[in-house]
């Protein structure tokens, strides 16, 4: 009689269970770091809201976001925590108790890779050396709810004062890990297949920074 094989034990969640999002803006330095889990998790409530998921421990040029191999840092913030021994219960708590953890991108990430997309080098846009775009990236659990600066932008969309608002409470939860000057143009979500729609978002604010 053949010797039964026990089933497999689930492995986790996929790739496919969480969405990338960035907020996006300008800055003089775009490369920045915080340990404050804290503040982390103050920002991401602001943005995400009761979703569960991760904030990446940094800022980022958008030459940053992939390194030469193609991995982008959600892709690695995902990669840590599937390496994680309790993935499936850290899943479960997203899923259950909206938790928010915080994982710092690897120190390859710090190294600058020009895609084909060259527009926001300073030689072919020199607006960009002056005001230097940013990406703060969030990895989240996905889920049919709306995001909170969704339903904020919504709610707002009458009210400019209250949009105004929001927007200033942004720019005021960001300065622990993006100092001023820096300040938050939008929020999007990564398309891994166009990563060029992240420049494509600062591209569209360029002739209005050279007017300025």
């Amino acid at each position: 009689m053949p010797d039964s094989v026990a089933p497999a034990g689930p492995t986790g969640p996929s790739l496919n269970d969480f969405a990338s999002f960035y907020l996006y803006g300008l800055t003089n330095n775009p490369y920045q770091q915080s340990t404050d889990a804290e503040k982390f998790g103050e920002l991401y409530n602001l943005v995400i809201g009761a979703h569960g998921g991760f904030s990446i421990a940094s800022s980022f040029h958008p030459y940053q976001l992939v390194n030469p191999a193609g991995v982008t840092v959600w892709y690695a913030a995902y990669a840590q925590f599937y390496a994680q021994p309790n993935r499936i219960e850290m899943f479960g708590e997203m899923t259950l108790e909206h938790a928010r953890f915080v994982v710092t991108p690897p120190a390859s990430f710090a190294e600058y890779h020009v895609w084909p997309d060259t527009r926001l080098t300073h030689a072919e846009n020199p607006v960009f050396s002056q005001y230097i775009p940013f990406v703060l990236p969030f990895l989240v659990r996905k889920d049919p709810a709306a995001l909170r600066w969704d339903a904020e932008v919504s709610a707002a969309t009458d009210d400019r004062e209250r949009l105004g608002w929001y927007h200033d409470a942004v720019n005021e939860a960001i300065k622990f890990v993006q100092p001023s000057p820096s300040f938050v143009l939008g929020f999007e979500e990564f398309d891994e297949q166009r990563p060029e729609l992240v420049i494509e978002r600062f591209m569209s604010c360029r002739d209005m920074l050279k007017a300025l």
